[in-house]
C-alpha cells in the first residue's frame, strides 16, 4: 500500500512531466510493442483468410525454409560485416574531427564548419540516391563524362559488385560524420576547462592534452555511444541500401543485407512467414550481441555498462 500511495505521490508531484512524457510513451507502444504480435507469423503459414492469428502453426519450418534458401548466410554476413566497417570508420572520424573543432580558435570558421558537416544528416537517402546515380552512371554520370573526356576508359560502377562496398561506406561516413561530431563535441565541451589550464603550465602540448585529457574524458561517451550501435548491428539502413544501390541484381551479393532481403523477398514472394522469422532472427541476434558487449564490458569496467 505504502509503495502504491508512493507511485500516487509521484504522478502528482511530477503530474506536468509525466503529461509530456505521455506522447513518447504512446508512440513506442503503439509503434513497437503493439507491432510485436506479429512475431507470431514466423510461426505459421500465413494465409489471408486466417489472417495473422487464424491461419495454421508451421513451427519452424520458415526458419528452416529461410536457411535453405541459400541467403541467410550471405545477407548475415553482408550486414554484419557493413555495419563494423559503419561502426569503426564513422566513430573514429567523428572523434578525430570532434577533436580539431574543439581545438580551432575560430569561433565563426568553427560554426561554419560544423554547420556543414550537419547539413548532409538532413539530406534524404533518396537525393542521396539520386546523387549516387548521377555521380556513377555509366552513360551520363559525372565522373564517367570527366573520364571520356579526358579520353580514358570509362568505369561501369553499377555491374562490378565489388566498388559498392567502398561507396557505402564513403556515403555512410558522409552523411553521418556531423551528427556523431556534435555529440562527441559535446562532450569535449563539458570538460574542465582548468585541467587543460593545468596541462598548459606543465609545459603539455596539443598533442599531449588530446591523448592524457581529451580521449581518456570523452571514453564514457564513446563507450556508451559504442554500445547502442552494437545494438543494431544486425540491423541494415535499409533506405541507403535501397535508395543508394537500388534493385541491381548485379551486385545484390555484394550489398543485400538482412533488411533488403526480408523487404524484397515481400514483395516478390509474398513469403510473410519467411520474412517474419528473418527478421525475428535479425532481432534475436540483436540481442545477444547487445548483452555480450555489456557483459564484457562490465567484466572490463563495471561504470562504462548500459545496465
Amino acid at each position: 500500500m505504502k509503495n502504491k500511495n508512493g507511485i500516487l505521490s509521484e504522478l502528482q508531484k511530477n503530474k506536468t512531466k509525466f503529461i509530456m512524457l505521455l506522447p513518447a510513451v504512446l508512440y513506442f507502444f503503439i509503434m513497437c510493442y503493439v507491432p510485436m504480435s506479429g512475431i507470431v507469423l514466423a510461426f505459421k503459414n500465413y494465409t489471408y483468410s486466417g489472417g495473422i492469428f487464424g491461419s495454421p502453426w508451421v513451427g519452424f519450418k520458415n526458419f528452416e525454409f529461410f536457411f535453405k534458401s541459400g541467403k541467410a548466410f550471405l545477407v548475415t554476413k553482408n550486414t554484419i560485416l557493413y555495419n563494423l566497417a559503419f561502426l569503426i570508420i564513422n566513430n573514429t572520424l567523428q572523434i578525430t574531427v570532434a577533436i580539431i573543432l574543439s581545438e580551432l580558435t575560430n569561433k565563426h570558421f568553427k560554426k561554419f564548419t560544423q554547420s556543414l558537416m550537419f547539413l548532409p544528416y538532413f539530406i534524404s537517402w533518396v537525393v542521396v540516391g539520386a546523387f549516387i546515380y548521377n555521380l556513377f552512371n555509366y552513360e551520363f554520370g559525372a565522373i564517367n563524362t570527366i573520364l571520356k573526356s579526358i579520353g580514358w576508359e570509362q568505369i561501369d560502377v553499377y555491374s562490378n559488385p565489388s566498388a559498392w562496398k567502398y561507396i557505402l561506406v564513403g556515403v555512410s561516413a558522409w552523411k553521418w560524420v556531423g551528427y556523431g561530431t556534435v555529440l562527441y563535441l559535446a562532450a569535449i565541451l563539458g570538460i574542465d576547462p582548468e585541467i587543460y589550464e593545468a596541462a598548459d603550465i606543465d609545459g603539455a602540448n596539443v598533442f599531449k592534452k588530446i591523448r592524457h585529457i581529451t580521449l581518456p574524458s570523452i571514453t564514457p561517451t564513446i563507450i556508451v555511444l559504442l554500445l547502442l550501435s552494437l545494438g543494431n548491428i544486425m540491423k541494415g539502413d535499409f533506405q541507403m541500401f535501397y535508395q543508394v544501390v537500388g534493385n541491381n541484381g548485379l551486385v545484390l551479393d555484394a550489398t543485400d543485407v538482412i533488411d533488403t532481403y526480408v523487404v524484397r523477398s515481400l514483395m516478390d514472394l509474398q513469403e510473410f512467414g519467411m520474412t517474419a522469422a528473418a527478421g525475428l532472427y535479425q532481432s534475436v541476434l540483436s540481442l545477444l550481441i547487445i548483452l555480450g558487449a555489456n557483459k564484457l564490458i562490465k567484466v572490463i569496467d563495471n561504470d562504462y555498462a548500459l545496465f
